[in-house]
């Protein structure tokens, strides 16, 4: 069983447990989810089966589309609505004060990672320091954030409710976010929904519910559709030999990857060969 799946994660599963259903659907081990979203996080979760889980990174790699809410003037622990209250302020902040910030945001920052995630520190996860009340320093990441849009704001028991859309860079951390836009805002900012609505050229609607995948409702892409923006080459038969061989070959276009086909199927990704650039080599064989 070899495939790649869109699954739309739905809320209060983490994307393991999503994994773990659909070891059961397929009967196999052998599948990777590529880019973790948290329990009350829901959405485009893209999922590796047999052996395309040897392009999870790439996938993984790939910008992310979200809409979240968030709701300023309250602050937790984990920066979500699942965490303890830390702190509460009453806010009512202007559609343009938040829009003005909003685009202060976009470009490249250095952001800091969440207590409670589960980035390692000296081979330990960030959330067992903060379930232990052991003192650690979160790591900052530079991180990308290409578009903000404002979708709506409401002022509810004196709070105000932020509604907005973003496209990021690979390990964005929206509570994250979230809580930094509040900053500038001067108050404090709490996660209470998010949805990821596309990652690279996977779009929600294109997403099938574990519900469908296990009543056996849903379709498989193709490699070559998933890897349409990489140049693809029919290969003869000497070089398919070749290629399975782990080979190097003399490079005949300029782009730096190739997804080499037999017979109409993938058969490995190749790219430049840094120590000859004349040549490719072997980068994820299929």
């Amino acid at each position: 069983m070899n495939g790649i799946l869109v699954v739309d994660k739905p809320a209060g599963m983490t994307s393991r447990d999503v994994v773990n259903r659909l070891i059961k659907v397929f009967h196999t081990k052998k599948i990777g989810h590529t880019g973790t979203l948290d329990p009350l996080a829901t959405g485009v979760l893209v999922v590796c089966i047999g052996k395309y889980t040897k392009l999870v990174d790439i996938l993984t790699s790939l910008d992310k589309e979200y809409i979240f809410t968030a709701e300023l003037g309250t602050l937790t622990d984990t920066l979500d609505s699942t965490g303890l209250l830390l702190k509460e302020e009453e806010v009512s902040i202007s559609k343009d004060k938040i829009e003005e910030v909003l685009k202060q945001m976009v470009g490249i920052y250095e952001q800091e990672v969440p207590l409670y995630s589960a980035v390692k520190i000296n081979g330990k996860k960030l959330y067992e320091y903060a379930r232990n009340n052991e003192e650690v320093v979160p790591p900052k990441r530079e991180v990308t954030i290409h578009e903000v849009e404002l979708e709506s704001v409401d002022y509810l028991k004196k709070k105000t409710i932020v509604e907005a859309s973003v496209i990021v860079s690979k390990g964005t951390y929206i509570r994250s976010l979230i809580r930094d836009i509040a900053y500038k805002l001067d108050t404090v900012g709490t996660m209470t929904t998010l949805r990821r609505t596309k990652q690279g050229k996977f779009k929600i609607e294109d997403a099938y519910s574990l519900e469908e995948i296990e009543h056996g409702n849903y379709q498989f892409l193709s490699l070559k559709e998933v890897l349409q923006d990489i140049e693809q080459m029919e290969v003869t038969e000497e070089e398919y030999r070749k290629i399975k061989n782990g080979a190097l070959l003399p490079k005949k276009k300029k782009e730096d990857k190739i997804l080499f086909m037999y017979q109409g199927e993938p058969i490995a990704l190749y790219q430049t060969y840094e120590k000859e650039s004349t040549y490719l080599k072997p980068w994820k064989m299929l």
